[in-house]
């Protein structure tokens, strides 16, 4: 049995040193794209925030209406229709 066992000890060091360096090689082609894929990420967590915040959404819309009432007027038609068409487009797939 301990044969077995000494077998298997090398063979799981053999194979945690393959995965050490399948990851540095990893790492090593992933290092070119790092920077872009974490703004990318930071983009999608600040867009998750403000869709999952309506008090920003109506303040921002809030605040646009009081100065801007003509392009506040377009942004509403031009979101409510994107709106609708999504929403169609949902309900398609």
């Amino acid at each position: 049995m301990s044969l077995k066992l000494a077998e298997l000890e090398v063979r799981q060091k053999v194979l945690q040193e393959r995965a050490a360096q399948e990851r540095a090689d990893f790492a090593l082609h992933f290092e070119p794209i790092e920077k872009p894929l974490f703004w990318a990420d930071k983009g999608i967590d600040a867009f998750n925030f403000v869709r999952s915040s309506p008090v920003i959404w109506t303040s921002v819309f809030a605040v646009l209406a009081h100065y801007k009432p003509k392009l506040a007027s377009k942004v509403l038609a031009t979101g409510w229709g994107a709106m609708k068409l999504l929403k169609s487009a949902k309900n398609l797939l």
